[in-house]
């Protein structure tokens, strides 16, 4: 650890990204590697941040899985392992600030049009879930940063507030899982990892039923407002990043 205060910052910030995750379905990977990237290596602050979307995930499907729409969440993270590949291959061939920027003014395009009230298209059934699957995992595998397709698919499928937050963490637990395991073949599950981790899980837990509550307490227009606002942030991130040429970091 950096400095004293570090675990106490860890965890504040795991708490925030947290309620976040458990509200909306994702985006706590913007709050959570990138603060705590601050604070620790982004080598601990990754895997902890892992740990975390699989206690979620977990906690989540388990209160909730008559919300989880299975059949979605199994074909999306299908096309998602077949995109990893392609992903790795994107992060060797082109320039990471030129996809950023692409992607950061999609994402945000779409997310403007959506909340400017033109967005009514809707997607009735999963025949294009392979699309959004394999972009989540074409991205995935390239900057760790799947969560922005899921949630515009979701948004198109006009999944109710509980049937969102639970069908992507369907989607998120083996997803997770799998990368857990990647980074335990590569020695990244440090004891500090999993120190971190612990210390964290009791702030965790109250961050996943704060989002609960939240998510129970919002209509599916107000929901869907939020989720739009989030991808705006996000494409905002990702240009900037693409300006300043920063590294990789998860958005999911």
């Amino acid at each position: 650890m950096t400095h004293p205060w570090a675990e106490a910052e860890v965890v504040t910030i795991l708490f925030l990204a947290t309620i976040i995750r458990s509200a909306f379905g994702f985006g706590e990977a913007l709050v959570a590697v990138p603060l705590m990237a601050l604070v620790v290596p982004v080598e601990v602050a990754a895997p902890v941040a892992v740990l975390v979307s699989i206690s979620v995930a977990l906690v989540v499907v388990v209160q909730d899985w008559r919300h989880v729409q299975v059949r979605s969440a199994g074909w999306l993270l299908l096309f998602t392992l077949a995109g990893i590949p392609r992903g790795l291959l994107l992060l060797k061939e082109v320039a990471e600030p030129i996809v950023k920027a692409i992607l950061g003014v999609l994402i945000a395009a779409f997310a403007i049009f959506s909340l400017l009230g033109s967005g009514e298209h809707e997607l009735k059934n999963d025949r294009s879930a392979w699309l959004f699957g394999f972009g989540a995992g074409v991205l995935g595998g390239a900057y760790g940063m799947n969560g922005p397709p899921l949630a515009i698919f979701g948004a198109l499928r006009k999944w109710p507030p509980a049937h969102f937050r639970a069908t992507l963490q369907g989607y998120f637990l083996p997803a997770s899982l799998i990368g857990m395991f990647g980074y335990w073949l590569t020695g990244l599950w440090t004891p500090l990892v999993s120190r971190l981790f612990v210390v964290s899980l009791p702030a965790v837990l109250l961050g996943i039923w704060l989002g609960r509550k939240v998510n129970q307490r919002v209509n599916t227009r107000q929901f869907h407002f939020f989720v739009h606002v989030g991808l705006v942030i996000i494409g905002a991130v990702l240009l900037l990043q693409a300006v300043a040429g920063h590294g990789r970091a998860p958005l999911h």
